[in-house]
């Protein structure tokens, strides 16, 4: 056994006799807060419960007596009160310097310097907290701490047996549960849906913490891990998006986790310390949810929201409680609400009935989100508190194009929903009709537009929407849901299957792109160790150089599955000249080695880059002869102009795209290149807004490569523009800026009727 596994038994066993003696409760808390002080040294040790809402002090070895059942403060208020809101530990050498720390004068704490504290956990939510203090200034040790983690999962039993606390009060004393409550997160999938709110999991209810026989308990585990990795295996096999797509790797990175040899071994030294099995399970959870919050690197975050969405499942196999509202069946149209959710778990619903997703965790690169953006599902995720604002039967209002949603609307709030979907089904239909609609404006100007992809589900939408091509495949996609490295052989499969489905439509193959916000745990050097910032760091073009082995890998899969076909590459993050260079030149070694191999080859090959380093707009006229194509990178080339980090929340909406400095910067673009024969595109969200479009097209871009939903959207804003009139008013704003060139682009489209939102 561990040290903490040995801590914590030498209290279970104490506190065992304690729970079963005739003591009262109130008595039965005295007991415990001795023993725990005893047990940890600890000059102090508190239990806090919640009543009527608020955390009253209830027992207290340390404190002044007198303040017990007279101290009391809100969920939320003090280091207590913050332990309580987050339901996350808290463990300080020095509590007067935190921000949350609040004095209590009647308990006599003004001494005591450390304090740690984990939350009582019942229902997923906290009940109370279980606090520890010592005069000297130092950290509690992590077996400390995971001994008063142990310990509190125990007092959550004796408190709800002891009907300390009043369950039903847990819901019906929220005031965020009455009334229509609109709740904000961030839009994963887009989309609108309505329907009834739908509790993923069935709350599982841990009656017995304790174990009486430990072997017995290592048992019930055993058998329920058999259990779950069958039905793994068996949803895996029943998958329904094909053969060897991203979905498949997908489950293939859950199923490993199913098999991980750590994770047994956390559950059964959480068994050798005296819980039962499900407590265990529920021991190892909680600390899984306080480390992903912990979490810098979103790519492991998301590895170890699959590992809970496991978690989940085994605690229910093993309680016996294994029905979910998948299992269940759906009754009618309903909006998912969850903490996170695997894509195993997904996929097993009824895609008839399951309109819309609400998650308390989640991002864009969630693996979730890749199956929910296949299905069509539209999916709101970062939700903080979800379960707190939402009821099991809520009506809820999923409006996946802002990234908010209403919980018990008002009949005014529904009929404004529900126009507005009407409005979308009929707009949609309208972008629809436009698929054989070639893009040229009101004075013949014939524009390109193009869709962005990086999934081969993603390739339908090509001739739905009626795009000219794929202007900008991410080929990291397939990298970043694979367990490890993509064999060759996969990636010529996937890029030919790319290129069957474009047919005669250009494709062109951005080089993996990974480093930064995208980092791969299987590529140490993807993971930007110690970068202050992962962006400007080791990434793209940068770090494939450095891994020869991997873009030569790619040179070849993509020349074997473009054989006989012309094949477009372009490199992502080109800083200088020479790094296009030596890209090109590993591709050409790849194409004189398959052609001494007498291997079919590619008809033709059109290297171009990504301008998004703006130092490479200086030396263009050095790079230009050398390319076939260039393709703007808005996304990071505005980042890096404004020097404002777009995954700071509070630069997002600070900078416009539509402003002088980024407008003269792309116009200057086109001016260096004017004459070259190379063609000059944009490919990026800027370009999927219609406002913003129709600044690029003033500026003089002819070529647009964006997201499918947009693409019906500016082919419609084409059609309405004259491009020659909007040429000559970009030109005037950029040599005399208005103090708003938006609203001045805005209000020249309107007196037009131009719809820009």
């Amino acid at each position: 056994m561990t040290a903490a596994t040995n801590a914590a038994r030498t209290i279970l066993i104490r506190l065992h006799d304690v729970m079963a003696s005739r003591l009262h409760a109130q008595a039965k808390l005295n007991q415990v807060v001795e023993i725990i002080g005893e047990s940890l040294n600890s000059e102090v040790c508190s239990i806090y419960l919640l009543r009527e809402g608020m955390l009253e002090l209830f027992a207290t070895r340390g404190l002044n007596q007198s303040a017990v059942h007279v101290t009391r403060m809100a969920v939320g208020e003090g280091l207590t009160g913050t332990i309580a809101e987050n339901v996350e530990t808290l463990n300080l050498a020095e509590a007067a310097a935190h921000p949350d720390f609040q004095y209590r004068p009647e308990t006599g704490e003004e001494k005591f310097h450390s304090f740690a504290g984990v939350p009582i956990v019942r229902r997923e939510r906290a009940v109370g907290v279980l606090c520890v203090q010592h005069v000297d200034p130092r950290r509690y040790e992590e077996i400390e701490i995971e001994a008063l983690q142990t310990v509190a999962m125990v007092l959550a039993e004796l408190i709800s047996n002891a009907d300390l606390i009043d369950e039903e009060d847990l819901d019906s004393s929220n005031p965020a549960l009455s009334g229509p409550q609109i709740i904000r997160g961030l839009s994963l999938v887009k989309g609108l849906a309505s329907g009834v709110a739908v509790y993923h999991q069935p709350r599982v209810t841990i009656e017995q913490v304790v174990a009486e026989d430990v072997e017995a308990e290592r048992q019930r585990v055993y058998l329920a891990f058999d259990k779950m990795r069958e039905q793994i295996d068996r949803m895996a096999s029943q998958a329904e998006f094909g053969v060897g797509g991203e979905h498949e790797e997908v489950l293939k990175t859950y199923k490993m986790f199913a098999y991980d040899e750590g994770w047994t071994r956390r559950i059964n030294e959480a068994i050798d310390s005296g819980l039962t099995a499900e407590a265990a399970i529920e021991r190892v959870q909680q600390r899984t949810r306080m480390r992903m919050r912990q979490i810098d690197d979103q790519l492991l975050a998301e590895r170890m929201h699959d590992l809970e969405d496991l978690a989940n499942r085994l605690l229910r196999i093993v309680s016996g409680q294994l029905g979910t509202a998948a299992t269940k069946g759906l009754r009618g149209d309903a909006v998912l609400i969850a903490r996170n959710l695997g894509p195993a778990e997904l996929l097993e619903y009824d895609k008839r009935r399951l309109k819309g997703v609400i998650l308390e965790e989640g991002s864009l690169t969630a693996h979730v989100v890749i199956v929910a953006r296949a299905m069509g599902v539209p999916v709101l995720g970062r939700v903080r508190g979800l379960r707190g604002l939402v009821r099991e039967g809520d009506e809820i209002l999923l409006d996946g194009d802002t990234g908010t949603a209403t919980a018990r609307p008002t009949v005014a709030m529904q009929e404004a929903f529900e126009a507005r979907f009407a409005r979308n089904k009929e707009r949609q239909a309208a972008y629809a009709r436009l698929r054989d609609v070639s893009p040229i404006s009101r004075d013949g100007k014939r524009i390109k537009v193009m869709m962005n992809a990086g999934l081969r589900d993603d390739m339908p939408m090509l001739n739905l929407t009626g795009a000219d091509g794929i202007g900008l495949f991410r080929t990291e996609f397939q990298f970043l849901v694979a367990a490890a490295l993509p064999a060759r052989e996969r990636q010529t499969r996937l890029y030919r299957d790319v290129l069957d489905a474009a047919g005669d439509r250009p494709v062109v193959f951005r080089t993996v792109d990974v480093g930064g916000d995208k980092a791969l745990p299987y590529l140490r050097e993807s993971n930007n160790e110690g970068d202050e910032n992962p962006a400007m760091g080791w990434r793209a073009l940068r770090l494939a150089l450095e891994r020869e082995g991997l873009l030569k890998a790619q040179a070849r899969a993509l020349m074997e599955a473009a054989a006989g076909r012309t094949l477009h590459v372009m490199f992502p993050l080109v800083s200088e000249p020479w790094e296009f260079d030596a890209a090109r030149q590993v591709f050409e070694g790849q194409r004189t080695y398959l052609k001494g191999q007498k291997k079919p080859l590619p008809e033709a090959i059109y290297y171009g880059a990504m301008l998004e380093v703006p130092a490479l707009a200086e030396v263009l006229d050095v790079l230009i002869p050398k390319l076939s194509f260039l393709s703007i990178g808005t996304n990071d080339l505005t980042q890096f102009l404004f020097a404002a980090d777009r995954a700071n929340p509070k630069l997002a909406e600070r900078y416009d795209w539509v402003s002088p400095s980024i407008l003269r910067f792309l116009r200057r673009v086109l001016d260096n290149t004017k004459g070259s024969g190379v063609d000059v595109g944009v490919c990026g969200e800027m370009g999927g807004r219609r406002l913003e479009a129709l600044a690029l097209l003033g500026v003089g871009f002819r070529r647009l490569s964006i997201t499918p939903a947009a693409v019906g959207p500016i082919k419609e804003l084409i059609c309405k523009v004259d491009i020659s009139e909007i040429r000559a008013a970009m030109e005037n704003w950029l040599h005399n800026p208005p103090v708003s060139l938006r609203a001045e682009l805005k209000a020249w489209a309107d007196e037009r009727g131009i719809e820009t939102d």
